[in-house]
């Protein structure tokens, strides 16, 4: 089996992970309600910023095909946990379009691609997404 990522505890609630093909790392801690230190992303925070990464991925696909310039957007994401059982219950991605003369066609390609990215087509139904999109003008 080829693996994509290689993780290890190291301990006190720590993991590492290794991405294989690329090399780069990354430490995960418990958050500081779930008994940790909040020393570092915990894997929730990573559901989260796994969102957020996503949806301004697929925006870039649709924008690097349609030549748009989106360079400098930015996405700001909240997690909202739940309990019994613990989960995240809703996560809101906001998202900073940087000011470019954006055309009504562009910008709806553009949201139309920010509500299909597939990390967001793989959670569960239940979560609740927000996704909203704030045009610099």
């Amino acid at each position: 089996m080829d693996k994509t990522i290689s993780l290890s505890y190291t301990g006190q609630l720590h993991t590492d992970a290794i991405h294989l093909r690329s090399g780069t790392s990354l430490e995960t801690d418990a958050p500081i309600d779930n008994n940790g230190k909040g020393e570092s992303f915990s894997p929730t925070d990573l559901v989260a910023t796994a969102l957020g990464s996503c949806i301004l991925t697929i925006m870039g696909i649709a924008a690097t095909r349609d030549g748009i310039n989106m360079d400098g957007a930015t996405a700001d994401v909240l997690k909202v946990m739940g309990a019994n059982p613990r989960r995240i219950i809703r996560l809101e991605v906001s998202i900073e379009m940087p000011a470019h003369a954006y055309t009504d066609k562009q910008k709806a390609a553009l949201e139309r691609a920010a509500h299909h990215c597939p990390v967001a087509n793989s959670l569960h139904p239940d979560l609740e997404e927000v996704i909203t999109i704030q045009w610099s003008e």
